[in-house]
């Protein structure tokens, strides 16, 4: 049986189906999925007032161009702090380029936080310092977009000694003792696997590699990555993520202890 839902984080995850250009035409605005992202993180403030944070990822961007950004804050109202910065930067935009903000195109292109998909969380802090550190959504870093992961949650893990062994066991050299970081790295860990398992698979067939890195992106399997992740996770956790190429996940524990 569920939590009842008092004081706990709040997750929200959207996903845009069609073109910003679409939303740009029928609703006046590029900016519908961050409208649509504000509404929901607002209907969510009594799930968490320690701090907010965001991150959107642009579909199909162009090499050589940002297509992940990411705001945090522990403003007294988080989710209006990180909305109104982000709305400068369209206001900004808007007074610098006139004619070309009316294109939807040059907004996602030129345009901080302009992606179809918007991930947010509302941070109740039960541990750890309230700190832009704390705040929600992590990030993982890399070159390779199948490779760059985001992930924001609702979790309490119990056994976060045993998780940051293994990570050890694996190689790694954790930073911090805590469920977020060894969330974040048990996942990547198995990301970083399935990449290279189908890095060698498609270099077998003489494949480049601009072309295998499509071909990772296409074939990557999420759920595997997410049931060995998840193996040794033993407590109550709701959690969405990203990945670089556009992919996205919501997992709850199997015994839907965490609020969803």
């Amino acid at each position: 049986m569920s939590d009842i839902i008092k004081h706990e984080c709040g997750v929200a995850l959207i996903r845009l189906l069609k073109p910003i250009s679409y939303y740009k035409t029928k609703y006046g605005s590029a900016r519908y999925g961050l409208h649509k992202m504000y509404q929901l993180m607002e209907k969510m403030i009594n799930r968490g007032q320690d701090g907010a944070g965001i991150a959107t990822i642009k579909l199909d961007a162009a090499p050589g161009t940002n297509y992940l950004d990411r705001l945090r804050s522990i403003a007294p109202k988080a989710p209006q702090d990180i909305f109104s910065q982000v709305n400068e930067l369209f206001v900004q935009a808007q007074r610098k380029n006139p004619e070309l903000y009316k294109s939807a195109d040059w907004q996602k292109e030129n345009i901080p936080f302009c992606g179809e998909l918007v991930l947010g969380h509302l941070r109740y802090g039960t541990f750890g310092k309230n700190s832009i550190h704390s705040c929600h959504p992590f990030r993982r870093e890399n070159n390779w977009m199948a490779r760059n992961l985001v992930v924001a949650g609702n979790f309490n893990l119990t056994n976060v000694d045993e998780l940051l062994e293994h990570l050890v066991e694996l190689g790694q050299h954790p930073t911090e003792r805590a469920d977020t970081v060894t969330v974040m790295e048990k996942i990547g860990h198995f990301l970083d696997k399935e990449n290279d398992r189908l890095f060698r698979h498609f270099k077998e067939q003489g494949l480049t590699n601009e072309v295998i890195s499509k071909k990772i992106q296409e074939n990557i399997d999420i759920t595997s990555i997410l049931k060995e992740s998840s193996k040794r996770w033993d407590g109550g956790y709701v959690m969405a993520g990203m990945i670089g190429h556009g992919d996205a996940f919501v997992l709850r524990d199997p015994n839907g202890i965490r609020p969803a």
